[in-house]
């Protein structure tokens, strides 16, 4: 009964001391989720601005998928990990946007979809339509986050809202400014990602704004 007893309580004391030797996951996604978003906004600014030809539209997507994209899922799985849901669904939310975009330059240039020409000026429309409709909702439903995150997502409706114009439109001077925008918001991402890279070297975060929401 005694050597019974000994191994029945042994059980538990084995499975708590390797629960314990097993480390919680930590840390900051946002420090893999905000370079990765930087990366392809400014790759994706550059083409709106001009800096390659019309032509070289997919100049930008070996950035976008295999920086961009990869390491947004990453993100998301990091942050839904350490049970941050909201940054999970920002980030998973992105990486819908960039690999989706990637996907729809790749299949209209190499006719992927059987797209005929004189509609893929409407297939782009319908893309960055339907973008502007979740990335609204996103701006709406963080309203409680702090105000420098707000304008981040703002500054993305903005910038779509003048794609979808210059694309409708065939206008370079319309994405061009679109692109100056998409720089803007880049420029944000930047400043989101010096307050995380601050506080995961053992400073302060900065300032970021009080949310616009409350309670």
């Amino acid at each position: 009964m005694t050597t019974i007893d000994a191994d029945a309580h042994s059980v538990p004391e084995v499975q708590l001391a390797t629960e314990a030797a097993v480390p919680a996951v930590t840390g900051d996604p946002a420090l893999i989720g905000l370079p990765s978003f930087i990366v392809g906004s400014v790759a994706l600014g550059l083409v709106l601005v001009g800096y390659v030809s019309a032509a070289a539209v997919g100049a930008s997507l070996p950035i976008i998928v295999a920086a961009t994209g990869l390491g947004l899922v990453i993100a998301a799985v990091w942050a839904a990990a350490v049970g941050q849901s909201a940054v999970a669904g920002v980030f998973g939310i992105f990486a819908g946007f960039w690999l989706s975009y990637a996907t729809l330059v790749l299949g209209l240039t190499h006719n992927w979809f059987a797209i005929a020409a004189p509609d893929a000026l409407h297939t782009q429309g319908l893309f960055v339509i339907s973008w502007l409709v979740v990335v609204g909702m996103l701006t709406l439903a963080t309203l409680r986050l702090p105000v420098a995150y707000t304008l981040l997502f703002a500054l993305i409706e903005i910038a779509l809202v003048l794609v979808l114009i210059g694309t409708l439109q065939q206008s370079a001077g319309t994405l061009k400014v679109g692109g100056v925008v998409v720089f803007i918001f880049a420029a944000v991402g930047v400043y989101l990602f010096f307050s995380s890279a601050s506080q995961a070297t053992g400073g302060r975060a900065l300032p970021l704004g009080q949310p616009l929401v409350r309670g």
